[in-house]
């Protein structure tokens, strides 16, 4: 059985209450996701593909691609 519940960090303590299903259960395994850090780390990986001459091949390339059929009508 599978739930995903959002807590909130209070003097790094999380209080959780547990669902009714799982009153009688003995463990729990609990996974943790820094959101926070995550999306600091996607944004900096964002950042870094600005500059990155290889990334930035790769979009020109794609344009190419795409500029033969960007004028085609239906």
């Amino acid at each position: 059985m599978t739930y995903k519940m959002v807590c909130t960090v209070k003097d790094n303590q999380v209080v959780l209450t547990l669902p009714p299903d799982l009153r009688n259960k003995k463990e729990v395994t609990i996974f943790i996701d820094d959101q926070v850090d995550t999306r600091l780390l996607k944004l900096e990986a964002l950042k870094m593909a600005s500059t990155d001459q290889l990334f930035l091949a790769d979009i020109q390339e794609v344009q190419l691609d795409f500029d033969s059929i960007d004028h085609e009508t239906i």
